[in-house]
């Protein structure tokens, strides 16, 4: 099905203490990401970047301003992208650290309810009282169901952006103390590396779609840290154990066969610490595989 895509860039690793994943984007877009998709059939447009500061700017210099900052950056994603999802182009956000998908997912809120298929190492399920290190990128999750800093849970106007019962995450596998005892009561259904192990990804990915069958719509979320650091090296924060190639790639398959995915994140990629671009490159094919590329 030829779909009308537009992508946006969201250059900002504000969210943790890292530099490098606000390369992400041009990563991306060097591996080709709009000629591949052109070449299945789509009509692709390039919105470019929104603006984000880097933390050497004296307006982030405390970590209230540099939340506010990663409020403003996400207030800016959801307001450029508010119009093509209501019109039903599919769209293309690429990170920058996890905190992007605040925005992202506030805007397809916007049109009615929205199912989220999270796929990460983490549950980014933290508070600022529950988070060790204070980084936002671990946060965003807690932030779209309501809860957190206020500055993130207002983004856009539907408060809160999401219900528990509308995210599923899959490929978890390193959790803090206090944020796991919270996903435990959340009501998110979490489909761990252990789920994968023993069940296979056929069966969480249609298991994960059956969760969200009262949804119209999907909103993926694809943290490429969810990938076994084998196969995506460049990621702003690698855990070991995680999803294969193959795994991840029957994972889009499966989730572009449902018809029901309207957007997409692509977050965390770090261009210092990869391999001759190699994992954005299989960001590429992922998103690619996600929408309509087949063996067959």
């Amino acid at each position: 099905m030829q779909r009308t895509i537009r992508i946006l860039g969201v250059p900002m690793d504000l969210g943790q203490n890292r530099r490098g994943v606000d390369m992400g984007p041009s990563a991306v877009r060097y591996a080709h990401l709009q000629a591949r998709l052109e070449r299945l059939g789509h009509v692709v447009h390039d919105a470019g970047n929104v603006s984000a500061p880097n933390p050497e700017e004296h307006i982030v210099e405390s970590a209230d301003d540099r939340l506010r900052a990663v409020a403003g950056v996400c207030r800016a994603v959801y307001e450029a992208a508010c119009p093509w999802l209501a019109a039903g182009d599919f769209g293309v956000f690429l990170g920058g650290d996890h905190s992007i998908s605040i925005g992202s997912i506030a805007a397809a809120a916007q049109r009615g309810p929205v199912g989220v298929v999270w796929v990460d190492a983490h549950s980014d399920f933290n508070t600022p009282q529950t988070s060790p290190s204070g980084n936002i990128h671990g946060m965003p999750v807690a932030a779209l169901v309501g809860e957190g800093a206020s500055p993130l849970v207002e983004v856009g106007t539907v408060h809160p952006a999401l219900k528990t019962s509308e995210i599923v995450q899959i490929g978890i596998r390193d959790l803090d103390a206090a944020e796991r005892e919270r996903l435990i009561r959340s009501g998110i259904h979490v489909f761990t590396m252990r789920h994968v192990d023993e069940l296979g990804m056929a069966v969480v990915a249609r298991q994960a779609l059956d969760r969200l069958r009262h949804l119209p719509r999907i909103h993926v979320s694809l943290d490429m840290d969810s990938l076994d650091p084998d196969e995506a090296p460049g990621v702003g924060t690698p855990v070991p154990g995680g999803l294969t190639y193959r795994e991840a790639h029957l994972l889009m398959e499966i989730l572009g066969d449902s018809g029901r995915v309207a957007s997409l994140d692509i977050v965390e990629i770090n261009p210092i610490l990869d391999e001759m671009n190699k994992t954005a490159e299989l960001a590429v094919e992922l998103a690619a595989s996600l929408l309509g590329q087949r063996i067959l």
